[in-house]
């Protein structure tokens, strides 16, 4: 592929170089006359009086502006002409010996070629105006061929050293994945990727069928998060009440401790022995009654 795109950049330099590359592209070259009398080539575009453009470097504006100038001098020479003509046969007619009268029946006549001349006209002029048509087509077609010429030129410039270093890349990676190689470990990524083509499709069968389970699995995760979520909500208010009750308990058993310590008396011990002694007068009671 390197020597292919090499010779034909190679042969559109030298083409370039000879001055004969645009005119090998040129489809039609305007600024050339279009007939030549005995090889002498007829006057230079910029010699001629009617232009409105240069032809050096003809542009799609500059030729619809000459187009456009010549349609215009053309309708004035058609109109010059047929007045000039039918001056000098009005003129001939008149002074002629024996002078001619045309009658009723030969302009009647005349009417009637005149009309079918008319209609061939404007047929040949709407094959004229399709043909045109196409031709401007064809016209734009090659004008937009000729750019993509031109701009992939430009690219097969650049092309042979593009491959170089692409080249030179994938002999790197390909030495660096040899040095990275281990033949004694087969699931390593470097022996699986120089594996076959269907080892390599039974392997991405396989990876595949791992990867469709594992978002199976995030799926019912997912389904269940919200509850895990609200029953979380609910620990974590239960285990902050019971944390201020604790709190509460250790800090009134510190007061205690530190009351007893002290020797005051919280009332819970008088508390005590009076339930201990109502406890034993309703037992002495019923003991009685039995």
């Amino acid at each position: 592929m390197t020597d292919t795109s090499a010779e034909a950049l190679a042969a559109l330099q030298e083409l370039d170089k000879e001055g004969d590359l645009k005119k090998r592209l040129a489809i039609v070259r305007i600024s050339e006359p279009i007939s030549l009398d005995g090889g002498h080539s007829g006057p230079s575009p910029s010699k001629r009086r009617s232009d409105v453009s240069v032809f050096e470097d003809p542009t799609p504006a500059s030729l619809e502006a000459d187009l456009s100038h010549y349609k215009e001098l053309f309708s004035k020479l058609r109109f010059s002409y047929l007045e000039q003509v039918t001056k000098e046969k009005f003129l001939r007619a008149i002074v002629g010996d024996p002078p001619v009268i045309v009658g009723h029946n030969e302009n009647t006549e005349l009417e009637t070629q005149l009309a079918d001349v008319k209609a061939e006209l404007k047929a040949r002029k709407e094959d004229a105006r399709i043909m045109i048509e196409e031709m401007e087509a064809m016209g734009r077609d090659l004008a937009s061929r000729y750019k993509n010429v031109e701009l992939q030129t430009i690219q097969l410039s650049t092309l042979p050293a593009s491959i170089e270093n692409l080249e030179s890349t994938i002999a790197g990676l390909r030495a660096k994945q040899v040095a990275n190689m281990d033949p004694s470990d087969p699931n390593s990524s470097s022996s699986s990727q120089n594996l076959p083509l269907p080892a390599t499709l039974s392997l991405l069968a396989e990876r595949e069928a791992e990867l469709a389970s594992l978002n199976r699995q995030l799926a019912a995760v997912q389904n269940t998060l919200p509850r895990k979520t609200r029953e979380a909500e609910v620990m974590e208010r239960e285990s902050s009440v019971l944390e201020r009750r604790k709190e509460e308990a250790i800090m009134q058993a510190r007061e205690a401790q530190r009351k007893k310590q002290q020797g005051e008396s919280d009332g819970l011990e008088e508390m005590g022995r009076w339930y201990r002694g109502a406890e034993m007068t309703l037992k002495e009671l019923v003991g009685t009654e039995a």
